[in-house]
């Protein structure tokens, strides 16, 4: 069995790079709303304002380095509410889809507006997306190697 700081590790990872990716894909491939390198300093600029839009690589990379940031945090909060809420025992994948549902809505509704004055109006679509990207790519991940994690630690002998 893995240890907990393991288990936090590896969610918040796989979390963090799934969304970023996926993030990525959608907005700078998919959509061209954004470039990558717009998006990374659009994150780092919740640290630095404005001034991380003049920013070249350094950040670029403190933008990844926040987003992980944000994704550990959940990963961690996750980790010591699990134990505490049966549902999440019983039912994995919707307690993923509604963690990462309640992700979105932190970031979007509370984290945002208190860290930017100005954000871009939301419209059905984007919420839907945006939406859709956390339930998969930060729900999902932390509730099922959460899980893994606390289903080998109540089977004795079961090794992961």
């Amino acid at each position: 069995m893995q240890s907990p700081l393991k288990t936090i590790l590896t969610s918040g990872f796989l979390a963090g790079t799934l969304d970023l990716t996926t993030a990525l894909v959608v907005y700078s491939v998919m959509l061209q709303k954004v470039t990558a390198t717009r998006l990374l300093q659009s994150i780092a600029s919740g640290v630095f304002g404005k001034t991380a839009y003049d920013g070249g690589s350094e950040m670029v990379i403190f933008g990844i380095v926040l987003h992980f940031m944000i994704a550990f945090s959940f990963a961690i909060f996750y980790f010591f509410i699990y134990p505490h809420i049966p549902f999440l025992k019983k039912q994995k994948i919707i307690s993923g889809l509604l963690y990462g549902l309640f992700a979105w809505i932190i970031m979007n509704l509370i984290i945002l507006p208190l860290v930017f004055s100005h954000l871009s109006v939301m419209t059905p679509n984007s919420i839907v997306i945006g939406a859709t990207i956390l339930m998969i790519m930060i729900g999902l991940p932390i509730s099922i190697v959460t899980s893994k994690y606390y289903n080998a630690k109540s089977e004795p002998g079961l090794e992961s």
